[in-house]
């Protein structure tokens, strides 16, 4: 989660959005990528367990890698749509 504060400090209108993942997130019981799907249309799945979620309608990105039989999602990155586009979604680490 201090990840994600620390996003929506810098991008205010991005907190509720994220907010609302996390929850939606935490909640969740994903198995395989198709649960995701299921619940996020939009979302792309990757190789080596990765997802990318359209946050805030495509303002932002949010890429994760999911340890499905443990239930935990790890935030590899989050930033604008600009960031995203300059970075490997199947190879990008949070610094």
């Amino acid at each position: 989660m201090s990840t994600l504060r620390a996003f929506w400090e810098l991008h205010p209108d991005a907190e509720q959005p994220l907010k609302a993942w996390y929850e939606e997130a935490t909640l969740a019981s994903w198995t395989q990528p198709a649960d995701i799907k299921a619940q996020y249309r939009s979302a792309s799945v990757l190789k080596n367990r990765r997802v990318v979620f359209n946050i805030k309608g495509n303002d932002y990105r949010l890429i994760v890698a999911i340890a499905y039989k443990l239930q935990i999602v790890y935030v590899k990155f989050v930033g604008t749509h600009k960031e995203y586009d300059a970075v490997d979604a199947e190879t990008v680490e949070m610094a």
